[in-house]
């Protein structure tokens, strides 16, 4: 399994901003690669653990949780292994710890049943909104 380091994680007023960046262990393109697919998931105290978004590495299709539309952008870059999320607008219910995740071999990497049966995880960063 491939080895997902985060970072950026913090404190923040609501209706601010904060970045996160995952880097992976193995290259994420090229003839070596074997990641498709990096993404984020979130898991606030009492709650499972939940989508957040993800991006293909080669083409860079994203797919957003709807909470996440409009208001967090990821992206990728291949030449340092990483993928980013921009979080924008946010809100006292984004607090929570967030993992970067890496494609599962049975499943797509947005269905956490997928993740929890294959999928690499990060050890997570943690992300508080205060009000």
């Amino acid at each position: 399994q491939v080895q997902l380091a985060e970072a950026g994680g913090g404190l923040v007023q609501a209706g601010g901003s904060l970045r996160l960046s995952c880097t992976a262990s193995q290259p994420t393109s090229g003839p070596h690669t074997t990641i498709k697919s990096m993404g984020w998931y979130r898991q606030a105290p009492g709650k499972e653990r939940e989508f957040v978004a993800c991006i293909s590495l080669n083409i860079g299709a994203t797919h957003y949780a709807d909470f996440a539309e409009g208001r967090f952008i990821i992206s990728r870059d291949n030449d340092k292994n990483t993928i980013d999320l921009q979080m924008n607008s946010l809100k006292s219910e984004d607090t929570a710890l967030y993992y970067c995740a890496a494609d599962p071999p049975g499943g797509p990497i947005w269905s956490l049943q997928a993740m929890e049966s294959g999928g690499s995880w990060g050890q997570g960063t943690q992300v508080t909104v205060s009000s």
